[in-house]
Formats: structure tokens, sequence, C-alpha cells
């Protein structure tokens, strides 16, 4: 029997802890970093910055309040890392009880979401009027966290609060042509 050939990732992937290891390692040829929860600690930076140095990181953590928080610890000590996002939907564990994790979505999504990584811009200055986005319902309204999440979805950019979307569009260099093609195929799914 031939054993099948994993795709190789050169790319350290920098996820929150062994489970998430096992799981990228059941479909992809990969290295990862495990921060171990959402405390990171100065030596796991150092070694995630030392990962991008020499062969290059894609942060891929969980889409929850702790997945969030350690994106954001590692955006900022290490600006120019790639991210790759799971909807919350994809990263549903099977058995309720349990949280969202990398460790729960399918093959399908994690392929998916490694082919798609984002670069955040060095400059993340607000691209897109704050009138638009409330002309879309995405700051406010009743359906607006239910948009903004199908939108963090469609353009593979994650979930954010109504505070950090302006952010979260120019950081991954969203312009208004891709926020108008997303929001028609968010409508499509109301």
């Amino acid at each position: 029997m031939v054993k099948e050939h994993k795709e190789k990732i050169e790319e350290i992937i920098v996820v929150e802890g062994k489970d998430d290891t096992k799981r990228l390692k059941e479909v992809f040829d990969v290295d990862t970093i495990e921060t171990r929860g959402s405390a990171i600690n100065e030596a796991i930076l150092e070694q995630i910055e030392h990962a991008q140095e020499t062969r290059g990181v894609i942060v891929f953590t969980d889409p929850d309040f702790s997945g969030e928080k350690i994106r954001k610890t590692i955006m900022e000590a290490i600006p120019d890392a790639q991210h790759a996002f799971l909807s919350r939907r994809m990263a549903a564990p099977q058995k309720r009880g349990s949280s969202l994790g990398v460790e729960h979505a399918s093959d399908e999504a994690i392929i998916d979401a490694l082919h798609k990584v984002v670069t955040p811009a060095e400059d993340d200055e607000p691209k897109i009027a704050r009138q638009t986005l409330l002309d879309y319902g995405l700051i406010a309204g009743a359906q607006a966290r239910e948009r903004r999440e199908r939108l963090g979805d469609e353009l593979k950019i994650g979930y954010t609060n109504a505070k950090q979307l302006e952010k979260r569009l120019a950081m991954f260099r969203i312009t208004e042509a891709q926020l108008h093609e997303a929001m028609k195929k968010v409508e499509e799914t109301s």
C-alpha cells in the first residue's frame, strides 16, 4: 500500500495547543509552535519572532475570545506574520459542551483556511468610510453581529466586533470593491 503524500507547508503554524498540532499533522506535513493558551509569554513570542525570520509564520488560532487575544498579542509583536482564519461554524465541535477549536475543523476547512492566508498591511488606517459600514448594516442594527460574522467568513479575516471592523478591513487591505462583492454574497445567504 502506498502512503498518501501530504502537502508540506513551509511556514511554521502558530496554534494554541497540542490538539491543534495533532489535527494539522493529520492534514499537512507541518511544523507548529503552541502558545499553550492565551497567556502567551515572552519566550513563546521570541520563538515566534525567530520562526518568522527564518521560515515565516501563519497564525491559526481558534475563532473565540482566547484565540483573538493570542492573535492580537502576536500581531503587536510580529506585525508581518500571516494569518489564517476559521469561521465559528467550521470550528464547532461535534459534541455539545466542547469549545470551538481548530482541532474540530474538517480537513476541507483546514485546507481552505491555510490556502487563503492573509498578511496585515503596514498602514492600517481605515480606508472604508464608517458610513459605508453603517449603510451595509455592519455596525448597528439587529443583524449587525451576524452580518459581520458572515462577512468575516467571506473575506477570510475572522469575526470582529463593530469597533474592530474598520481596523481589520484596513489591516487586510480590503477595498470598497471587495467589501461590496463580499456583501453581495452575505446578502444572498440572509
